[in-house]
């Protein structure tokens, strides 16, 4: 078990996944864990690790296949819900909140399911608990386009669909462009081809602790789907951030930020 601050690789029967974690000065403080959209890293959390640091122990890791975590292979959500049910495990969380974005979300629900004694509340932002219809043809269709145009369309695509134009220079999306474009294309497709068919709704129903979802006002559908993943869980909310798209807690990091600090100063 890891006790102190740690920035490195940890590997788990069936990854090799790059974590840090910062520990608050009083090691009884509850956990927050963070869990990444697709193509992008632990690193799309800088801002609010920064807001909880010092006051909770915190955990931020690359899914498989993206950031430094290298990838492997055919994957499914079910596996990547047992990445971080073994770093729960490796490092001793209890008592935390998770929160996932877009693919995080799907992530935490089959952590949720591994393992719901680990996890106090859940915040959900930008995601689903299972693949709407037409998903499945939509990912395949856009897998084969980034296998025949590269990650340098990946990127350009993405930043035009996650963001605001008049956000699009911002210094974070910019880096969060840069870094799409140096994506592995085989970490991007394993876990996208994972998008395509998935279906927690049952955890989420027998989910019974504290759930805020969140969702960009601007991000197409996403705000009615999540409000019909309130009706779901026995004990959500949801929360519009006006003015963002797909990655709210980039492109308003300061009204999303006071949301995630609002929930979790509420379950004390």
């Amino acid at each position: 078990m890891q006790t102190s601050d740690f920035d490195g690789f940890v590997t788990t029967p069936a990854a090799r996944l790059r974590v840090r974690v910062q520990r608050a000065a009083e090691a009884d403080r509850p956990w927050v864990i963070f869990s990444n959209s697709l193509a992008t890293s632990h690193r799309i959390w800088d801002a609010q690790a920064e807001m909880l640091s010092g006051r909770f122990n915190l955990l931020r890791y690359d899914q498989r296949g993206h950031g430094d975590s290298p990838a492997t292979g055919a994957v499914t959500i079910a596996d990547l819900g047992a990445d971080l049910a073994a770093l729960a495990e490796h490092f001793d969380v209890r008592n935390a909140v998770g929160v996932g974005l877009s693919m995080g979300v799907p992530t935490m629900l089959a952590f949720a399911g591994r393992a719901p004694e680990r996890l106090r509340a859940l915040v959900l932002t930008d995601g689903q608990a299972a693949t709407q219809p037409g998903g499945a043809a939509m990912w395949e269709k856009r897998v084969a386009a980034a296998r025949e145009r590269g990650m340098d369309w990946v990127a350009e695509d993405i930043i035009t669909r996650w963001f605001q134009p008049e956000n699009r220079t911002l210094p974070g999306v910019k880096a969060l462009e840069a870094s799409i474009r140096t994506l592995s294309l085989e970490g991007y497709a394993a876990c996208a081809t994972a998008l395509q068919g998935y279906d927690f709704a049952s955890v989420a129903a027998g989910f019974d602790k504290p759930v805020l979802l969140v969702a960009g006002a601007l991000d197409g559908a996403m705000p009615d789907v999540m409000a019909r993943m309130e009706g779901i869980f026995p004990k959500a909310r949801l929360q519009i951030i006006p003015g963002a798209g797909h990655i709210p807690n980039l492109e308003q990091a300061q009204a999303y930020n006071a949301a995630l600090s609002d929930f979790i100063d509420s379950l004390s």
